[in-house]
């Protein structure tokens, strides 16, 4: 390549070349990134698959436990409830390690918050409309008022919950 002309446009075309040596490197990152998310993602499907066939065979072996315990000799009683007490605490490091596992059904959730804020919505206009129009006290303002307030919050939380389970949502209050 030809050197940089001297003045703005020498230093422009420098500053271009500084920011295609800082692309490739991003570019070169972002590669990593996805392939170690990649990975990541397989890892947390391996896991989970794993877990959940490793409790299927927990339900079933304490289930066939169920069924013997009543005709066990009182000398294997003490293995059974031995077995008993590692099944329970192989339950709990179950639960431990799906904590750190993707949660399932986020989308349903959201989906169904969405369903939620349409139909109140809806729901909401016509009372507004009836309270105004039709029945003017103030009882049906008081428990319009009630209503609205419930809404809003019940919408906060269930953005909070959103949020905090990584949805990019806005609040109704943006």
């Amino acid at each position: 390549m030809q050197p940089p002309p001297p003045g703005p446009l020498g230093d422009c075309l420098r500053d271009w070349e500084d920011l295609q040596q800082d692309f490739q490197n991003i570019q070169e990152t972002h590669r990593l990134y996805r392939l170690k998310l990649e990975e990541l993602t397989k890892l947390q499907n391996n896991c989970t698959s794993s877990i959940t066939r490793q409790k299927k065979r927990l339900q079933e072996l304490a289930l066939a436990l169920k069924k013997c315990k009543p005709s066990l000799p009182a000398e294997a009683e003490g293995a059974a409830q031995e077995l008993e007490n590692q099944m329970k605490e192989r339950q709990g490091l179950f639960f431990d390690m799906e904590a750190y596992l993707p949660k399932k059904n986020g989308f349903a959730y959201k989906d169904e918050y969405e369903k939620f804020k349409l139909y109140l919505t809806i729901i909401l206009i016509l009372i507004s409309f009836t309270c105004r129009f039709l029945l003017n006290s103030r009882v049906t303002d008081a428990a319009f008022n009630f209503l609205l307030v419930w809404y809003y919050c019940t919408l906060t939380i269930r953005e909070s919950i959103l949020i905090n389970n990584g949805s990019r949502i806005k609040g109704w209050w943006v």
